[in-house]
């Protein structure tokens, strides 16, 4: 009954314009693309997240500062909630969702892997 709709990277990339209004791109987390580094804001040094999704076609850069969930890491499927920056190719991500399973690849993603 709960129905979140996001983009995979490949849609995203494909609109004309970057998106004006908060959206949501899922697929998996790119393996060996995670970069963390301290960035100061406001007062105060907090962790910034760089990581790339995919759906095995093409990839979207994720830049994000938080707590990332427990379950994100590598290979994971994940959706991320913010603002893409179509002129930079940067998502802006103000949420991780991340889940150890199916349900939050995308269809494109999930057939792929069961190729391999």
């Amino acid at each position: 009954d709960n129905l979140i709709y996001f983009y995979s990277p490949t849609e995203i990339l494909m609109k004309d314009k970057g998106l004006n209004k908060k959206s949501r791109i899922g697929g998996l987390v790119e393996d060996s693309s995670i970069k963390r580094k301290l960035v100061s804001k406001g007062n105060k040094e907090v962790e910034e997240i760089n990581f790339r999704i995919t759906d095995l076609e093409n990839t979207v850069e994720i830049k994000y500062i938080g707590i990332l969930p427990d379950l994100f890491k590598e290979g994971q499927g994940v959706i991320v909630e913010g603002f893409f920056i179509k002129d930079e190719n940067i998502f802006n991500a103000k949420k991780v969702l991340a889940k150890h399973d199916e349900n939050y690849v995308p269809p494109e993603v999930k057939n792929l892997l069961k190729e391999h």
